[in-house]
């Protein structure tokens, strides 16, 4: 916003400027900051995920699942190993009795994601 001297009749446009300059800032600080967060959770599960082949930890990507001029919503999941996340995450039944033990990678790195995006976008905003 640029420093200027507006008269009584011209400070509502002027402050109405100043709160749309704002809005624009702060919609593209949280856009990168969400995009930033969803990148690095996709990176934890990845490295904290199981590792028989490789496949799976591999298999995880980020998309942008809707996004406006204001806002943006960021998915991470399996590309091709979807069938295999909640049976890692939360254990399983197995075929010849038992439990096959839980492997949690998922839901710490979205515990973190949480903590890190309202970090990322309180600093923006300050």
């Amino acid at each position: 916003m640029s420093s200027r001297t507006v008269s009584i009749d011209e400070m509502a446009e002027a402050i109405n400027e100043g709160l749309e300059e704002y809005a624009t800032l702060a919609a593209d600080e949280m856009k990168a900051a969400v995009k930033k967060t969803a990148k690095s959770v996709k990176e934890e599960i990845s490295a904290n995920a199981p590792v028989k082949s490789g496949a799976y930890a591999k298999s995880w990507a980020t998309k942008a699942t809707s996004e406006t001029s204001e806002s943006i919503e960021m998915t991470v999941y399996s590309k091709n190993k979807y069938q295999l996340a909640h049976l890692l995450e939360k254990g399983h039944a197995l075929r010849q009795g038992g439990r096959a033990r839980a492997f949690p990678h998922i839901a710490p790195a979205e515990e973190n994601g949480e903590t890190m995006l309202v970090e990322l976008i309180e600093k923006a905003l300050s």
